[in-house]
């Protein structure tokens, strides 16, 4: 059965999302973990070091200018990634999403270069995070970054970024059973919410001035 847009759409609605076992890989699997990691909007946590590379604008930041650029960074390996789990199938499958409205990316540039970004679903008032690259030091972080301060200005209630890593924690991700995910997401996917393609410099700045600094 060919995989279409709007399977996927009905997949994530009730917490499965697919991965290929790598580039070359032409199966897809549905993926279901036992537990889910999550960011929380309203903890979101900022390392102080980040901080000081928001406000000093290291990287020019847009949003959904560069969809197919940032997919295919995402998809390409790199330094600490030998493959990845982005087939081709997978990669148009996210790219007619973002036709249709439902997938996004944020993009970091430096001098007109993208230098890392994100991209991932937008459902009801849920985000799934999907994939990020940087091919420049903390790239990925801020448009991490960014892309929680779109969240909360649009009135999204999840961040889903389907696993816990090493690279999340400094940011406050949670790791919860599959069934408190569920319930979750069930609020999240009936809930409204609005993604919104740009943040202000004002704004940004009070989206950092809101998060208590711990580190």
């Amino acid at each position: 059965m060919e995989l279409k847009p709007e399977l996927l759409l009905r997949a994530y609605a009730v917490g499965i999302f697919p991965m290929a076992e790598s580039r070359n890989d032409e199966e897809i699997h549905w993926i279901d973990p036992d537990y889910r990691g999550i960011l929380p909007l309203e903890t979101f946590h900022i390392p102080r070091s980040l901080r000081r590379v928001l406000r000093r604008g290291a990287f020019q930041v847009s949003c959904d200018t560069a969809f197919g650029q940032v997919i295919r960074g995402c998809a390409t390996p790199g330094p600490g990634r030998r493959d990845t789990w982005i087939n081709p199938t997978i990669e148009k499958l996210y790219c007619d999403l973002h036709e249709m409205g439902f997938a996004h990316s944020v993009e970091c540039w430096r001098d007109g270069v993208l230098v890392g970004g994100l991209y991932g679903v937008a459902l009801g008032a849920a985000f799934f995070g999907e994939s990020m690259f940087s091919r420049a030091a903390n790239a990925s972080k801020v448009a991490l970054t960014h892309l929680v301060g779109r969240l909360r200005k649009g009135g999204f209630s999840l961040l889903d970024t389907q696993f816990e890593t090493p690279h999340l924690r400094q940011f406050g991700v949670l790791e919860i059973p599959r069934e408190d995910y569920r319930v979750r997401l069930a609020a999240a996917v009936r809930a409204s919410a609005q993604f919104p393609a740009e943040l202000e410099a004002a704004e940004l700045e009070a989206f950092l001035q809101s998060i208590t600094q711990t580190s």
